[in-house]
């Protein structure tokens, strides 16, 4: 069962929100992925429609992040997801998975490069969730910064979906098993 989000203030999600985002972007962070290729990628593929935020900054202050929103098709989020995170899908996403959550909370949405996560975390602020935000680089990148993942049971796994072959050239980290399937 998820765990039940808490209630923020307006004001209070507010000032959190645009705390972290200047975070972000005061420390050089936002919208910054180690590869040069891959940024050059992301750079072309995205729209930068809706506020991003990069992994160094999501996983220095996880605890100002109470919400992740995983926007991949579901045996995506089966073989691997961030702890915690909810699945809303891509293809068929569901605004009604989210109901649990508060939408004052600050929200971080993530696929595996982005470019859906832009798309869900649009739906999301037309929603009235305002403070919805795109991990930028998706969790490739948040493999690439040797971030954990857990699998279907939350057990720590090792496993990755790397969407297909051509986007997996982005998984660069050797330890991690890519899936495909």
């Amino acid at each position: 069962m998820r765990k039940v989000i808490p209630n923020f203030t307006r004001l209070q999600a507010k000032i959190w929100f645009a705390f972290l985002m200047f975070l972000g972007l005061f420390t050089g962070l936002n919208a910054q992925v180690q590869s040069r290729s891959y940024q050059f990628v992301l750079s072309k593929l995205l729209k930068h429609s809706v506020p991003e935020l990069s992994v160094e900054t999501v996983s220095k202050n996880l605890a100002a992040y109470p919400v992740f929103i995983d926007a991949r098709e579901w045996n995506e989020y089966a073989v691997s997801h961030v702890k915690g995170a909810i699945w809303v899908g891509y293809k068929d996403f569901e605004l009604s998975r989210l109901e649990r959550v508060d939408k004052n909370s600050p929200i971080v949405v993530y696929c595996s490069v982005g470019y859906r996560s832009e798309k869900v975390a649009e739906k999301l602020l037309a929603a009235g969730y305002p403070h919805a935000a795109n991990l930028y680089g998706g969790i490739f990148e948040w493999v690439n910064r040797k971030q954990p993942l857990v699998n279907q049971e939350g057990h720590p796994t090792e496993y990755v979906h790397a969407y297909s072959k051509m986007w997996g050239t982005w998984l660069q980290v050797k330890k991690k098993r890519k899936v495909y399937k």
